[in-house]
This record gives structure tokens, sequence and C-alpha cells, in this order.
């Protein structure tokens, strides 16, 4: 965790004059309950017996809010939303609280919806205007209304764009990666000396950004792959020596095998790129899964995309449209090992291999997640308001916080092999380290 204070400070286009709509608003509008920048919020809230350091000196995060002045004039303002990336539960969530928050709270002049990720930022490509009759029911829906797209656009170009159509407040819905493209966007602006504020909302169903206790989706990710693993346990019991074989996404973190093996409670092995295992040997992992299947004649394997990755012949480094490194295909070598090993045992062996990573991603969000877009997108809209630019809105130690993007894309969120998450994994399995 870093310990840098100046790390933390967000930045912001300008003082903040205009008086917020929400200090005017009506005896029938929700009253606001504004906060200042000078409310922070730790980022590390351990406190070690032997640590003297001051409150003062610890590096703190600014919370997240409406404020009573804000930097831009809605009544003049055009608002800009675009989504990024891959697929994730939430996505239309977010786009609908944006446009009701900026629209009703606000009054804002113009938003519009930029299609297909960063290409719909570039010449030729039209916006569409978003009302909220146009996004009301678009949160029943699965995927991103506005439709998504992989990798880098000129920031340049984008920027001219975002002129040209008079949008000086753009919201990014993505990854990692598209919030490395919102901070180049940001940065040009701020390089020709443009009024135009860019705030990210951080979407990752691997739930590996930094400073965000969890991002949008991952809870829904977590209750879809749950069925995946229980489908695999019930065709694993109907055979002898049956294994049923998920594999769930987390090309880096393996939170959701582990969170979707916790909750369904019948995974006897749980595979994740943080953890190192072994396939032969004697604590390896084929032997492992053999015992069990001698013991109790059935078993259940999750194994995270990314996990492995060591064991298998990767051709050169190729990347992707986004610029991630493609990964080999773990499922199927285990599966083909799986069944290799115990046949050379003489073992009679059912496997069943499931993939329901595409499912998965488009599936729409559960409640909770729905409520948890919805206060990203409000509080995502009071940042902007206010000329916040070049963060993140996430959620820290349970309350809402300003993350400079730089800072939310410096390291990535993963399990932990020595902490709790693991260890509740290990005690829930009873796998062992599955090392030779």
């Amino acid at each position: 965790m870093s310990s840098n204070a100046s790390e933390f400070r967000v930045a912001c286009l300008g003082p903040c004059e205009v008086d917020s709509p929400l200090m005017r608003q009506g005896d029938h509008q929700p009253r606001a309950h504004f906060v200042n920048d000078d409310q922070r919020v730790l980022v590390d809230d351990l406190i070690n017996g032997d640590d003297e350091t001051s409150f003062h000196d610890r590096p703190t995060l600014e919370l997240a809010g409406p404020r009573p002045k804000i930097f831009f004039n809605p009544s003049e303002l055009g608002v800009g939303i675009v989504t990024c990336g891959g697929l994730c539960p939430g996505l239309n969530d977010v786009i609908r609280g944006l446009v009701m928050v900026a629209h009703h709270r606000y009054g804002a002049a113009r938003i519009y919806g930029f299609r297909y990720g960063y290409q719909g930022l570039c010449p030729g490509e039209e916006p569409m205007r978003l009302t909220p009759d146009i996004v009301k029911n678009i949160n029943a829906s699965g995927g991103t209304f506005l439709g998504s797209s992989r990798g880098p656009q000129d920031p340049a170009v984008m920027v001219r764009r975002l002129q040209e159509l008079g949008v000086q407040l753009l919201f990014v819905i993505g990854g990692d990666g598209s919030m490395r493209g919102a901070l180049a966007i940001g940065q040009e602006a701020a390089r020709r000396k443009l009024p135009i504020a860019v705030v990210g909302i951080p979407k990752t169903i691997d739930n590996d950004l930094a400073f965000t206790d969890q991002s949008f989706g991952f809870t829904t990710a977590c209750s879809t792959a749950m069925h995946a693993i229980r489908a695999a346990h019930s065709e694993a019991k109907g055979a002898r020596n049956g294994v049923g074989l998920v594999k769930l996404m987390g090309r880096h973190s393996g939170f959701i095998a582990c969170f979707a093996a916790l909750a369904a409670n019948e995974v006897n092995f749980v595979l994740i790129p943080e953890v190192p295992f072994s396939l032969t040997g004697e604590g390896g992992f084929l032997n492992a899964l053999a015992e069990r299947l001698n013991q109790r004649g059935h078993a259940v394997v999750v194994v995270a995309e990314g996990a492995g990755q060591e064991l298998l012949h990767r051709a050169g480094d190729a990347r992707d449209a986004s610029g991630n490194v493609r990964l080999q295909d773990v499922g199927p070598f285990l599966a083909d090992r799986i069944q290799t090993h115990l046949k050379a045992k003489s073992m009679e062996c059912t496997l069943k291999y499931i993939d329901p990573s595409y499912i998965i991603r488009s599936v729409p969000a559960a409640p909770a997640d729905s409520v948890f877009c919805w206060r990203l997108a409000q509080n995502a809209v009071h940042a902007g308001m206010c000329g916040k630019t070049q963060m993140v809105v996430a959620r820290w130690h349970n309350r809402f916080v300003h993350v400079p993007m730089r800072a939310a894309i410096s390291q990535r969120n993963q399990v932990d092999p020595s902490g709790d998450i693991w260890l509740s994994v290990l005690e829930a399995t009873g796998q062992g380290e599955l090392m030779s």
C-alpha cells in the first residue's frame, strides 16, 4: 500500500464559484448532505501498536459527495458518457444513474452517449442524445446500452471531438486500460488548457483495481458463477469418479473463484493466479485430486483463467486490443492432464468441463450491485460538477471516495496468499498447498 500522501491529491479544473442547484431545490426535492474537500478517509485504517505516525501524517483520500459550490454552470454544460472494455453486470445501471442525476439533480444542458467505446469519440461517429426517458429501463438488461470496444484511440483526436460537441464533462466507465485512456484524455485537455473534466467509474469484473473495496458487477458475477459450480457438482456426483471442472474469470486476480467457491461450499480445489501450484509430484494437484476421488468418488475443481500460466507453453507475448497479454487456455489444458493422469493410474473418470465466462459477464446486475452502481454514478456526477478530473469514484473502507486515476492504476488488487481470504478457501476446500 502506498504511503505517499501527494499521490492522492485530486486534480481540479479551478475554484468552485457556482452555487450548486442542490442548494436551491424545493421542498419536494431531497435535501443534499454536503461535504467538503477537507473531509478525508484514511488510506490504511490499520494501526500497529508500535506505529507512532500521527493521523495527520497518514495518506488520506478525498471524501465523495455533493459540494455547496460547483465549478460548472449546469445550464451550459455538455456531458459525455462512454463504456469501454469487456462487458460487466451493472454497466447499464451506471449509465442510467449518470443520466438521471446529471439531468434531474443538476439540470445539465446536454448529455451524450458515445457508441462502442473510445471509437465513438472519433470523427465520423455520431453520439446519442441521452435523456431520462431513453435510459429509464436499460438497467433491466445486461451488457451496455452504448456498446463497447477494446483498444486505444488518439487522445488529441478525442479531445478535439469533445471540443466540437461542447462536452466539458466526460464519464468513462471501464477497467485499468480504459482508465489509462481516460487519464490520457484528461492530460491532453490540461495540456491544451481546456476546461474538460474526466471522471472514471472503475469497472472490472475481476475486482482487481487498487483502492476500491469492491468493483461493481463482482457480486453478480460471484452469484452467477455459483450456478455453474452447482451444475458441476451435480455432474460430478452423477458418475463414478466424476470431476466437475469450472473455469471462471480472473486474469491476474482470483477473487471470483475464491468468493464463488466459498459461497457454493461444494468446491474441493480452487486454483488462482496468485498461488502457483504443481501438477505432478507427491503434493501436486493431480495426485491430490486422485486421492480425493479414491476417498469420496467425486470432485469439483474451480480454476481462474489466469491460473497455472507458468505450466503452459506461451508463444511469445502476444497482446489483445487492450494491451493485455493473451493467456493460454488453462481449462482444456487441465481437463486433458486430469484425464491422462487418472488413465495412467487405471482410474475410471468422467470429466465435465464448464466455462460460463460470457454468461457471467452479460447478465443484468443483482439488486445489491444495482444499488452500488447507482451510488457510484451519483457520486461521480457530484465530483464532475465540481471540476474534479483525472480521478475515479470508488468505495474504500465502506465510504465513497475520490481516487486519482494514476493511483488507481498504479497497482493491482489481488488475493493475498497469506491473507484471510485464501486461508478461508484452504479451510473450506481442504485442498492443502498443492506443491510438490
